[in-house]
């Protein structure tokens, strides 16, 4: 196991152990998106926050995972760059047996001192941690906690209020509650084989065994998601606090068309009278049909011929606005929004300049988008090459295209 801490100073000795229950089933959570400490908040798995807290901790030493037999391939994943430093057993029906066949896997290291956490509790801190960590005595527990701020009322039977009850002295438990690990797993044991599965926390069983447990601070941040919306709101949280990288992408596009006998050239969806016209698949526009690609690279979709073979008689003379706005409505069904198109024509003639506008306007209408997204831009060969004799006409294209999400990591 990877020793974390050794370069800060702490001893091997000094450390102190972790169980980590994730074990449960999260019912109340909802389960359309799995057990809730492998639902994603941040990007992330739920679990995969609380490990990185443990796992950098400079006093934490072997980590154990309580997990279901059924999140075997779960937790793999939501491991990942930690699944080598942890250990993960299977649990049992209840949190309380969880616990206990976690603390029974950390025998073998014979820890001093050992800290028990709910998975669905992302947001401990380190501080927290401290705090619980020096608390531990050797024959005395720590409850991290936090005063009763709500005014508290007994329910009767009928559903009436009963009572007030004093808030005076009351505290609402949070994990990690830690101890001196000997006296709690012998708790456990005594408690497993007297047939005690009642108790919700670990210092309730420690109270039961009479071992005395300090309330230390807690963390009013060191929620434990229950709920469907409390996981919704930690995503949000953890979404607004972390970088985000927005899913843009950009397809590139190329084509070229020689000249025949003719009286115009059709570029971007403008007939410009001419002494020659392109001869190739459709109308032989190499405007659009560069920016077809283009656009369809953004989602992976092949190219143009793919989607428009030559060798199908119905494209023969066809109008190419019909490849731009078959490849930008793929784009929309996609999800994407196209952020802007440019297009270069290379050419000696004719000359593009006084047909910018219409051009841009032609395409505005195909793609959907404001005129100031898009860009005609026209060069010449300076005479060289095929484009340089006049022989042809070529076009490069690029589209941008933003989608829903974020880039995987």
């Amino acid at each position: 196991m990877t020793d974390a801490s050794a370069n800060l100073g702490v001893a091997a000795s000094e450390k102190v152990a972790v169980v980590i229950v994730a074990a449960g089933r999260g019912a109340r959570a909802g389960q359309a998106n799995g057990p809730k400490q492998y639902q994603r908040i941040g990007g992330r798995a739920v679990i995969t926050h609380t490990l990185d807290v443990f796992l950098r901790h400079p006093r934490t030493g072997p980590v154990v995972v309580a997990i279901h037999a059924d999140d075997v391939e779960l937790f793999r994943e939501a491991a990942g760059g930690h699944a080598e430093r942890v250990t993960a057993v299977v649990g049992g029906a209840t949190r309380q047996d969880s616990v206990r066949l976690g603390l029974l896997a950390l025998k073998g290291y014979a820890p001093a001192r050992v800290l028990i956490h709910d998975a669905v509790r992302p947001f401990v801190d380190a501080e927290v941690i401290d705090r619980t960590i020096m608390a531990i005595g050797e024959r005395q527990g720590a409850l991290p906690a936090l005063p009763v701020a709500d005014t508290l009322k007994r329910e009767s039977t009928t559903g009436m209020i009963d009572e007030t009850v004093s808030r005076a002295g009351l505290h609402a438990a949070q994990t990690p509650q830690g101890f001196p690990f000997l006296a709690i797993l012998e708790a456990h044991e005594k408690a497993h084989h007297m047939g005690r599965s009642d108790f919700t926390d670990d210092a309730a069983i420690a109270e039961w065994a009479r071992i005395p447990v300090k309330i230390v601070p807690g963390s009013a941040d060191n929620t434990k998601l229950t709920w469907a919306r409390d996981i919704a709101m930690a995503d949000q949280r953890l979404s607004a606090e972390r970088p985000r990288f927005p899913d843009i992408r950009t397809g590139n596009g190329y084509d070229v068309h020689a000249f025949e006998a003719g009286d115009h050239v059709t570029l971007c969806g403008v007939a410009i009278p001419h002494n020659r016209k392109l001869s190739g698949h459709s109308d032989a526009d190499v405007g659009l049909h560069a920016l077809t690609d283009a656009l369809l690279a953004t989602c992976g979709a092949g190219d143009i011929g793919t989607h428009f073979p030559p060798s199908d008689p119905q494209w023969k003379g066809a109008a190419s606005h019909l490849f731009v706005e078959h490849a930008a409505r793929l784009v929309r069904e996609r999800g994407g929004r196209i952020a802007n198109a440019d297009i270069t024509l290379i050419c000696e003639a004719p000359r593009v300049g006084p047909h910018r506008e219409t051009m841009t306007a032609a395409l505005s209408r195909m793609l959907g988008i404001s005129p100031d997204r898009i860009s005609i831009k026209a060069t010449t060969n300076e005479r060289l090459g095929f484009v340089g004799r006049e022989e042809g006409i070529a076009a490069i294209a690029t589209a941008s295209v933003v989608f829903p999400g974020e880039v995987p990591e």
